[in-house]
């Protein structure tokens, strides 16, 4: 019945032929993915503990790791019915890192920042540019998988063009929030903003989450056919993206 209900998500350039219900492949790549999703769930735990001891600003802690704490639960609900990819757990992961990080600091006072600030001579912190590169880079393997398993998109520019916009739309709702923020808690919503007196940091922020969402496909798509490929337990063709 499991290897049934995954079958139904093939997408439409996944050859359900030879190899297609392979038994080994499929419960191989869902064991990889409960794995990824334990890893996940231990990065949330101890970066939530330890991000949340003594932060820079509570509210802006708060604010910062709400996805986190909306994520998890959320995938621990649906990896039974309907499990990612282990590339999809494990860059969520990744994000939670970085979004717990800034939020115990805030992101203009990450140490990280700092100090790539002062090997590369910036004239700020970056940290907040790589939270919006990555907010683009994650959400786009993820649209990705949405798409391609209930969709009739296949693989190519329609699917990255897509993909792109989509995180490129999640991104200025991201936007709006931090706006929201301002006007209910005026200047004590400065460290959630995180301008640092740069007039183009909302342009800057989603510019470089529509950067993170292409890069990740044009990096990461033959891996993350490969992986979903064996998650839906069939070999995929050789496409574009």
């Amino acid at each position: 019945m499991a290897m049934r209900a995954v079958m139904s998500d093939l997408p439409p350039d996944v050859d359900a032929g030879a190899g297609a219900g392979s038994p080994g492949v499929a419960a191989a790549a869902r064991a990889a993915s409960q794995r990824a999703f334990l890893v996940l769930c231990v990065v949330a735990v101890i970066g939530l503990v330890w991000s949340g001891i003594g932060p820079r600003d509570r509210a802006t802690w708060w604010l910062e790791v709400a996805p986190v704490l909306i994520a998890v639960p959320l995938l621990a609900a649906t990896i039974g019915r309907f499990p990612l990819t282990w590339l999809c757990y494990a860059l969520i992961a990744v994000h939670a890192a970085i979004l717990m990080l800034g939020g115990h600091y805030t992101y203009a006072h990450v140490p990280l920042g700092f100090w790539l600030q002062d090997v590369f001579d910036f004239s700020r912190n970056p940290y907040d540019r790589i939270g919006h590169f990555a907010q683009g880079f994650v959400p786009a393997i993820i649209a990705r998988e949405l798409l391609l398993r209930h969709t009739p998109l296949r693989r190519g520019g329609w699917l990255l063009a897509i993909v792109a916009g989509m995180c490129l739309a999640i991104s200025a709702c991201y936007e709006f929030l931090e706006w929201w923020a301002a006007l209910i808690g005026g200047g004590s919503a400065e460290a959630f903003l995180g301008t640092q007196g740069d007039v183009w940091d909302t342009q800057w922020d989603m510019f470089l989450a529509l950067c993170g969402a292409i890069c990740a496909q044009l990096l990461l798509g033959g891996v993350h056919d490969r992986a979903l490929a064996r998650l839906l337990g069939a070999p995929v063709r050789a496409t574009r993206v």
